[in-house]
């Protein structure tokens, strides 16, 4: 924190930074600390004031004092750190909240750990038909993929089916392929594969569209069982300073949550205390004719807090089970090239008619692209998109951009592309260093996350967590950004022996940058930029209380500081033990 603190001058506001509808007092008053404004025109100040949920003086304290009456709740910063609310462009809150009501396994480090885990489920819950959860480590098993003799020896009688962290492969045991008729003469599926063992027996793990073989099988939750879920979820992201998000994939695909349906009623019932934007799911299995269906979703479900005005199209998988889509081959880990590029689940010439109409019909496009042939592919989507329709404000942004070709990097602010980027997977953790730098290769593995070039290229960036696939405390996120070191436990994993090098330093963001970009940035992808993302007078009153100005603390410090009071519209939606 640099510089004496200035009073904001908002737009057409007056001098003073206050609304001038008025002079009646202010419902609370933020005062005696730190503001990062995230204004750009005055990034810092010392207090602020709010009234009927909107920011009404952003200032220094003698400048806000004078909407103190005698009404007004008054709280001094001291030396906490005031920011707008954290908003994650890319997470699943559905799916997350529901895991964390079955069989969680984020944040276990071992083998052991899970299976102790599973038994611990099974034995409480002797009447669940199946046993499901979620969060496993890829490098905790050889090449990623468990096996199911291991599930066996804790639970062989009933089914069992755990998604890895990532949401790309399940975990299976011999009952659940039993069900699901898998055995040796089960053909693989076009958009996935499954593991088998050196006689061609299914070993127990199904990568990307083969877990959907077993996973038809599950009954879905309670209407229910959906709602609570993802009210935990809320609960869980309020309590990290996140008071909005894009909900990844809503819709007919989310066969764990139904969430569409669950979000209408949430906000239908004022239960929805965040802002949330739903990216309705493409059924790559389909093609056009769904449009109209998406549009009718869209209608349906526009209900208060919640719009479902995006598309999200998967274009291709992950690198760690080589399906995420690369311009020349992977490697096999000694250098020597193989046949496999991964898979673009959409013909590229099919993605540019698809981008194309969804654009037409007013569809922001999300798309998950990780390798660099996928997020080429999806440029050149938009490309012909903006060809054909001509100018609007349509905000298209790329999810999780892992591996960027330099010559890429500027088509992202010259199509107005936004890099939706989920900072807390860019360092030298186990599955960067055992499953994806080996088979990528030292020239490939230096494009990974360049968030440092994209952002000095033009590009808007916008950060997410992709909950439950990691982590989504924002803090551990802007912790890896700054420093490319891993959070503590920030991926589920611990390390052992000597602390990991920085990974690709020259891609490291400053402080200030990297709160924009979970605040600001993906403010703007939300379309909400007018009213949330920065504290500024006239907006709505988003903010959280951070413990500590980690401004003024070691940068490498960041990852320790934690949320204890969420605001939206000036309402306390979460308030940590310790209150301020």
């Amino acid at each position: 924190m640099t510089g004496r603190p200035r009073v904001t001058v908002g737009g057409r506001l007056p001098a003073g930074g206050a609304l001038e509808d008025d002079s009646s007092p202010a419902d609370l008053v933020f005062i005696g600390g730190a503001v990062h404004t995230v204004d750009r025109r005055a990034p810092w100040a010392e207090a602020v004031a709010i009234r009927d949920g909107r920011l009404i003086a952003v200032g220094e304290s003698r400048d806000v004092e004078r909407w103190i009456g005698a009404g007004t709740e008054v709280i001094g910063l001291g030396g906490r750190l005031l920011l707008p609310g954290f908003q994650d462009a890319h997470v699943h809150p559905a799916m997350g909240g529901l895991e964390r009501r079955r069989c969680d396994l984020s944040f276990l480090g071992s083998c052991t750990a899970y299976l102790e885990a599973v038994h611990v489920y099974a034995a409480a819950h002797p009447d669940a038909a199946w046993i499901l959860g979620a969060g496993w480590s890829l490098p905790v098993f050889p090449d990623g993929s468990p096996t199911r003799d291991l599930l066996d020896k804790v639970v062989p009688n009933r089914p069992v089916f755990l998604m890895n962290r990532d949401h790309h492969g399940a975990w299976v045991n011999s009952r659940a392929l039993e069900l699901a008729g898998i055995d040796a003469a089960t053909s693989d599926p076009p958009d996935g594969r499954i593991e088998r063992d050196r006689l061609g027996t299914p070993s127990g793990t199904l990568q990307e569209g083969a877990m959907s073989l077993v996973a038809r099988l599950i009954p879905g939750p309670s209407d229910e069982d959906r709602r609570q879920g993802l009210l935990e979820a809320q609960r869980y992201l309020h309590s990290l300073g996140v008071t909005a998000w894009q909900d990844a994939a809503v819709g007919d695909f989310d066969i764990t949550a139904q969430s569409l349906e669950t979000y209408r009623r949430l906000a239908e019932h004022g239960e929805l205390t965040g802002r949330v934007v739903g990216a309705l799911w493409w059924d790559r299995k389909r093609g056009a004719d769904q449009i109209a269906d998406l549009v009718s979703q869209r209608e349906r479900a526009t209900v208060g807090r919640f719009s479902p005005r995006s598309v999200k199209i998967m274009q291709d998988g992950i690198c760690e089970d080589f399906t995420a889509a690369l311009l020349d081959p992977y490697l096999d880990g000694r250098g020597c090239p193989t046949d496999r590029r991964g898979l673009s689940f959409i013909d590229p010439e099919g993605l540019k008619t698809y981008v194309t109409l969804l654009d037409d019909a007013g569809f922001q496009f999300h798309c998950h692209a990780i390798g660099e042939r996928a997020v080429r592919e999806a440029l050149d989507a938009i490309e012909v998109a903006i060809s054909k329709n001509g100018f609007r404000d349509r905000r298209p942004h790329l999810a999780h951009v892992q591996i960027v070709h330099p010559d890429d990097i500027p088509r992202f602010a010259g199509l107005g592309v936004t890099a939706n980027v989920q900072p807390l997977w860019a360092s030298n953790e186990p599955q960067m260093t055992r499953m994806t730098v080996p088979y990528l290769g030292a020239e490939r593995s230096s494009w990974q996350y360049p968030f440092a070039s994209l952002l000095r290229s033009g590009a808007q960036l916008a950060f997410g967590s992709d909950w439950s696939v990691s982590s989504p405390n924002p803090l551990w996120a802007i912790h890896v950004a700054v420093n490319r070191l891993p959070a503590p436990e920030g991926l589920g994993g611990r390390f052992s022996g000597d602390a990991p090098a920085v990974f690709l330093p020259e891609q490291r963001l400053d402080l200030a940058d990297a709160i924009r970009a979970y605040t600001m940035g993906s403010a703007y992808v939300n379309h909400l930029d007018h009213m949330t993302g920065s504290i500024e007078v006239g907006k709505r009153a988003d903010v959280v209380v951070v413990d500590r100005n980690i401004f003024r603390e070691p940068v490498d410090a960041v990852a320790s500081a934690q949320v204890v009071l969420t605001m939206v519209d000036g309402e306390i939606v979460y308030a940590g033990a310790g209150g301020l």
